[in-house]
């Protein structure tokens, strides 16, 4: 017998929504946030809320460093959206050495002012404020992509197994105050109303400050003063530049949460030698090797370091800055009321929704498009792809809702297969835009694997995505079928204009002895990841037991970290000679930290060679074969998209003038951002038919 999933609920709730397996609280649509809006002034500059958009890194300059078209539209969405604040992504004060990224603003030399003035021309015209973060990479910088050497306080790499760096001399050291301050005066004579010094995340200020990075015997390192000493002078340089009022913030590592580094106590004391040049104190944490802290990770908590800004608030009374995966409006209030923060920075949540602060602020509170922390096209696009960035549940983060200003200009009824992210994804844009929308579902829930997925514990921020997708279903007027498998005549019978096969994947069993006829069988204790997820609220019982889990990615991974913890002990099955290949670099640095804190037993270069009743054999890249016994088997290889039905649709309409696309795991995606772009590219087609005016 095949494991029974749990109950499901009804197949239409009450307000006319599709069923999800996970079922999330509605957000209220008018919450009140009246400390959240509420002006704020710090020097010559008054913001109109308390909401901040912090500097994070885009690659969307040109490759000279100057601001691009791109840049212009994507600041402008989210000033036209409401935010208080716009802090614009760091920006390199001397190139070549102190660059970062693959293509990083520069503002080294005066020809590009004029297009910095674009810039905060457009913010100011929709009433945003704007600042700009100024930042030397030191050890961060690579010497490939720079061609010259690094620089740091001493030859600390930024992250383990990054580029050595040469210690600065004495003479280098003293260029640096006029580099920044010279980079703050043509700020200041490019509108913007604000500069942010970055003193944290293992740039270079942060390679002075702190313990791990700065071994130096000179006047510039050792004591909490002399570590303090580059900075005091950059911050004096710059004051200096700009004048007595002109607001400047400092950026920091408030707790670098790494042996070595500086603590939250560590950073009071350094900032006693810097407060009295500060006006805003923007309060971050960790470094370039535990970026899972600094670029938050999924399952922290909504405002997790919001006490660490209060002790900043407390100790110096100067106004600060606070971020920490902010996704609730009255989480963001009460950080404010209570005073843990005078400002709160929200960035992936304002890349996710530029307009958060005006659904907030107009009653649509409930249309917010959450981020979900996947860190995929914001993070690893940027960090280790050297993509531009994007965003896994907003698949267009420069136009973002503009669409929906467009409508069809004669009756179309699009036919959508599959209920996962890409068909609802594909359904909701279609309506949006006028279209007559069907979906079909052949479960009685929609979600797809992602649905299964969210039961899992550590991925309860995507139910919130589904409960967006299926609210705007609902809104837009898409009739969603559930329990309806879609065949190739109820398709035809519907009258497309256009078919969207979205149905998704299945699980990667391979042929292996022993599996398929265990594998998500009552009794049998061996799991696919679908019987992972339909069983997990019974993995209490592993609390103490030997577990197995036969692969080491995402999928693989989800299940390790859902075993341990209950206290399961783990052994870990990989085939490749690494684990967390296929992982965002965010999430891969969790699941590394994850197996080592608990212990988890990792057999790489491994493959799954037979299943039995509470045993697995594998063999080692020696060829010697193993025998391991667990208390329950994770077979967890990846996904493959389900093609047959795009096939047969395909085949069914050919030589008509119905179009057929296929989107999301089908169409081989693999991933949700895949799958929501899929969805949206629906406009596309529809503008090539000649129905949807450009």
């Amino acid at each position: 017998m095949t494991v029974a999933p749990p109950a499901r609920p009804q197949a239409v709730d009450p307000a006319g929504r599709a069923p999800l397996t996970v079922v999330v609280p509605d957000r209220a649509p008018a919450p009140q946030v009246p400390h959240l809006l509420s002006p704020f002034t710090v020097g010559t500059m008054t913001l109109r809320n308390r909401v901040v958009m912090p500097p994070m890194g885009s690659n969307l300059a040109l490759p000279d460093g100057t601001v691009s078209d791109a840049q212009l539209d994507y600041y402008e969405q989210r000033a036209r959206g409401g935010t208080g604040l716009i802090i614009v992504e760091n920006i390199c004060v001397a190139f070549p050495v102190a660059s970062n990224g693959t293509t990083q603003l520069r503002i080294d030399h005066d020809r590009y002012v004029p297009r910095l003035y674009e810039l905060t021309e457009r913010l100011h015209r929709h009433g945003a404020k704007a600042a700009i973060q100024l930042n030397h990479a030191g050890a961060s910088a690579n010497p490939a992509r720079t061609g010259t050497p690094a620089l740091s306080a001493s030859d600390v790499p930024s992250k383990p197994g990054g580029v050595v760096p040469v210690p600065m001399t004495r003479e280098q050291i003293a260029e640096v105050p006029a580099q920044y301050a010279a980079a703050a005066l043509r700020a200041k004579r490019a509108g913007f109303d604000a500069v942010e010094l970055h003193g944290g995340h293992s740039y270079l200020l942060c390679q002075f400050l702190s313990p791990l990075y700065n071994h130096r015997t000179d006047e510039y390192g050792g004591s909490v003063e002399n570590r303090a000493r580059l900075v005091r002078e950059v911050l004096e340089a710059v004051r200096a530049a700009v004048g007595p009022r002109f607001p400047v913030a400092l950026r920091i590592s408030a707790d670098e949460l790494v042996a070595g580094g500086n603590t939250l106590d560590d950073s009071v004391e350094l900032m006693r030698h810097l407060v009295d040049h500060v006006d805003l104190i923007d309060v971050s944490a960790a470094l370039a090797g535990n970026l899972q802290y600094q670029i938050d990770r999924m399952d922290l908590p909504d405002g997790w370091r919001s006490g660490m800004a209060r002790r900043f608030r407390e100790e110096f009374g100067k106004p600060t800055i606070v971020s920490g995966n902010v996704r609730d409006p009255q989480v963001a209030e009460r950080i404010v009321a209570e005073g843990d923060s005078d400002l709160v920075a929200m960035g992936r949540g304002l890349i996710a929704d530029p307009w958060w602060v005006r659904k907030v602020a107009t009653g649509c509170a409930d249309r917010i498009l959450d981020c979900i922390s996947c860190n995929i096209g914001c993070a690893d696009h940027r960090i280790r792809l050297d993509r531009p960035i994007r965003c896994t549940v907003n698949p267009d983060i420069i136009g973002h809702e503009d669409y929906l200003r467009r409508r069809v200009d004669r009756t179309t009824r699009v036919v959508v297969v599959g209920g996962g992210v890409g068909g609802l994804e594909a359904a909701c844009t279609a309506a949006e835009v006028g279209c007559d929308v069907v979906l079909l579902e052949a479960k009685d829930v929609v979600g797809g694997v992602v649905g299964e997925a969210v039961r899992l514990p550590a991925k309860r921020r995507i139910a919130g995505f589904l409960n967006h997708l299926v609210d705007r279903a609902a809104r837009a007027g898409v009739e969603i079928r559930t329990a309806t498998p879609a065949t190739v005549d109820l398709v035809r019978s519907l009258q497309p204009d256009v078919v969207v096969n979205a149905t998704g994947s299945q699980p990667v069993l391979p042929p292996v002895p022993g599996l398929r006829e265990r594998v998500d069988v009552e009794g049998t204790q061996v799991f696919s990841i679908l019987g992972a997820t339909a069983t997990v609220d019974e993995v209490d019982r592993l609390a103490g037991r030997p577990v197995i889990v036969v692969g080491g990615g995402a999928v693989g991974l989800d299940v390790v970290e859902t075993c341990v913890a209950v206290g399961a002990e783990v052994t870990l099955i990989e085939r490749m000679d690494r684990v967390a290949a296929d992982l965002d670099v965010i999430t891969a640095m969790q699941m590394h930290e994850l197996i080592e804190q608990h212990h988890v037993q990792v057999l790489t270069s491994t493959t799954l060679t037979e299943v039995g009743d509470g045993w697995v054999e594998v063999q080692d890249a020696a060829g010697e074969v193993r025998r391991l016994t667990g208390d329950a088997t994770y077979v967890c290889l990846g996904m493959r998209g389900d093609t047959r039905s795009y096939s047969a649709l395909a085949e069914a309409f050919a030589g008509t003038d119905v179009d057929v696309l296929d989107v999301g795991d089908s169409a081989g995606g693999g991933k949700i951002i895949d799958a929501t772009r899929g969805g949206r590219d629906i406009l596309i087609t529809l503008t090539e038919r000649g129905v949807l005016p450009r």
